[in-house]
């Protein structure tokens, strides 16, 4: 199937948007009123010496909207220079309009009078206004290469957990914002700056869905900062929630990512800019935007670094100017995205698919919105265990009918499927696919275990279950010992995963095998991994929640699943086009239009691995074009080959 991987059309002078937000270190937020036009040219100069090509700049709302139907002029004059100094530097900018969220703190324009920005009918006009005032000073400058509705409205505009808008209201507004930048004239390309924190890919329902405006914006823009309590989980959170973000088929640019260095080791910061650069690029982002341009150590007695200290030191240069290690680092992408010409490059195609279950995005009357953080946990867990099987996978919506045709469908830990989608499944397994499944048990008592229809047809089994009551998983290590071969698996042979979960999800499924085998057992004698041959294909089933219990364990990866997930892919015939005997590197490929293909293999080591390999070819080194054999990385290390085809 193929894998999404849209590039952004857009300024030619910068493909692609590699760079960062922008405020100068002269006041932050506030630069506009004592703009310093040497300062600012200065900023610019080091990070195009250093490979970038654009930034994200602010209209800070408060000052540039002085009064509801009043533009500050000489800010604009400001901004106008600050664009003029894109031009001179060879770069371009992509500006933000309603900027009054921002770095922990909200600013309102003093007429707001707390108006509702959604719901308001005058405050929408207002913010229409304002955004089409913007567009028809700057849409003629070379500099501008996009636009952004907002900085992170959801957590400006209304408090979403606690009082979220809903889809119809934001959608209608931003509706009658982007419809501003185009009848102003803005062409370039729009998108809302809203972080993507939406139900698609979140779970989390703020107002904000990619479905429903999508028919207005021509990108999506994830801004990833959230943290985690595994390492490799960590390294490609940024990866998976751009997976997640390209449900509609927009371009994926990851708009804001980075760290305060008070709070990491300058190579720490260097090891999180590589993973989540190099890591999202293969997980379908063709755009990143680092926060921020630079330090503000002589801002500490304003807001919001008075009260949001580290906020002063997320820059990838110190408040000197100096390049700090982030910015090396996005030096050495930006040669990368060169040497390959990335612009013309795509993903590769899968013959895997994960599978996201409807339940994430869609509230079903009575089921519940708790359900969804353990569909985003497990499937986070499996992307993780699929990198490290050097297993490539295309992410499938059963909101969408699972679009796409694949050899092998994963379903992590998946409790909840539509009716439509698990004779779909079956279908697919009849038809030739192999179809994977995981118990889960839920982490909530109401309705406990499979909540779907005929799982003992599906999978040729008899379940056990008792009304109401969870099998209690008593071992604190499941061993899966295989009976049979199973892919490259023999019989004999163990896994091992840890057991977690709360008293609802730490649970396994009793069953009989009926016209299924039992291909391994766990320490008990007890069916842990059926097989069920039906027509073409064949479904597995596991009876622990094998992610799941992952997903809940700390500093847990690599783990074994990644062994489970190979076999599946022997068995299912799907093709690995480059692997590596170490589930410490992920294996991964682009193709270029004219056929050339890529080679990106990433380190989740913590040291120093030389690793021999295995690819449908020859894989050569990209300066020289030497053939190279085995490949030392270092910790947390990334090398990118060229794969050449066998004559």
């Amino acid at each position: 199937m193929r894998r999404h991987s849209a590039q952004l059309t857009h300024h030619p002078a910068v493909l692609p948007w590699l760079g960062a937000n922008f405020w100068s270190r002269t006041g932050g937020p506030l630069m506009w009123r004592d703009y310093d036009p040497k300062t600012v040219r200065a900023e610019l100069r080091v990070l195009h010496e250093h490979g970038l090509t654009m930034t994200r700049s602010f209209f800070y709302w408060p000052d540039f909207h002085p009064g509801p139907h009043r533009i500050d002029e000489a800010l604009c004059e400001h901004f106008r220079d600050f664009l003029d100094a894109h031009s001179e530097t060879g770069m371009a900018t992509v500006p933000t309009f309603i900027v009054g969220h921002m770095s922990g703190e909200n600013w309102d324009p003093a007429w707001r009078g707390g108006r509702d920005l959604y719901e308001d009918v005058w405050m929408v006009g207002r913010q229409a206004w304002f955004v089409s005032q913007m567009t028809r000073r700057f849409k003629d400058h070379p500099a501008v290469t996009g636009w952004l509705i907002t900085n992170e409205m959801p957590g400006y505009g209304r408090v979403y957990q606690v009082d979220p808008p809903s889809s119809e209201v934001v959608t209608a507004w931003a509706q009658a914002m982007c419809n501003a930048v185009r009848a102003a004239g803005g062409t370039q390309p729009v998108s809302l700056g809203d972080g993507a924190w939406g139900i698609e890919v979140t779970g989390r329902d703020n107002g904000f869905s990619l479905r429903e405006t999508a028919e207005y914006i021509d990108f999506v823009g994830p801004h990833v900062y959230r943290s985690d309590t595994d390492r490799p989980r960590q390294h490609l959170r940024a990866a998976f929630e751009c997976e997640l973000a390209s449900v509609t088929g927009h371009p994926v640019v990851l708009e804001e990512f980075g760290l305060s260095t008070d709070t990491v080791s300058a190579q720490n910061a260097a090891v999180h800019y590589r993973q989540t650069l190099h890591n999202s690029l293969l997980g379908g982002a063709t755009g990143w935007i680092a926060w921020n341009n630079t330090d503000y150590d002589d801002l500490w007695d304003r807001s919001p670094y008075d009260h949001h200290p580290f906020e002063m030191h997320f820059g990838i240069t110190d408040s000197t100017g100096a390049p700090k290690a982030p910015l090396l680092e996005l030096e050495h992408f930006a040669e990368v995205l060169k040497a390959v010409d990335f612009a013309h490059c795509r993903r590769a195609d899968a013959d895997a698919a994960l599978v996201v279950p409807a339940f994430l995005e869609r509230g079903y009357p009575y089921s519940r919105p708790a359900d969804r953080p353990l569909i985003f946990t497990s499937l986070h867990q499996s992307y993780v265990a699929l990198r490290a099987a050097d297993l490539p996978v295309g992410f499938t919506r059963e909101a969408d009918g699972l679009p796409g045709k694949a050899a092998l469908y994963l379903l992590p830990a998946t409790r909840q499927l539509t009716t439509r989608t698990r004779r779909e499944l079956e279908h697919r397994a009849h038809e030739g696919a192999t179809v994977y499944l995981s118990f889960c048990s839920g982490e909530h008592p109401g309705t406990r275990g499979p909540w779907f229809d005929d799982l003992d047809g599906l999978f040729g089994v008899e379940l056990q279950l008792s009304y109401g009551v969870a099998e209690p998983i008593e071992d604190d290590v499941l061993e899966m010992t295989f009976t049979d071969d199973f892919g490259g698996l023999t019989a004999g042979d163990t896994l091992r995963f840890p057991v977690a979960g709360n008293e609802d999800s730490r649970a396994y499924l009793p069953v009989l095998p009926g016209d299924a085998r039992v291909v391994a057992v766990d320490a008990h004698g007890r069916p842990a991994l059926l097989v069920r041959d039906t027509g073409r294909g064949r479904t597995v089933l596991a009876t622990y929640p094998l992610e799941h219990m992952a997903a809940r364990t700390a500093r847990v990866n690599p783990e074994e699943t990644h062994r489970l997930y190979a076999a599946l892919a022997d068995v299912a015939g799907v093709r690995r086009p480059v692997t590596v005997d170490s589930p410490h590197v992920g294996a991964d490929t682009l193709v270029h239009e004219d056929g050339r293909r890529f080679v990106w293999l990433v380190s989740q080591s913590p040291v120093e691995l030389t690793v021999r390999p295995a690819a449908d070819g020859t894989l050569h080194d990209l300066a020289s074009g030497d053939p190279t054999a085995d490949v030392t990385l270092a910790p947390y290390g990334v090398r990118v080959l060229e794969l050449k085809c066998r004559s």
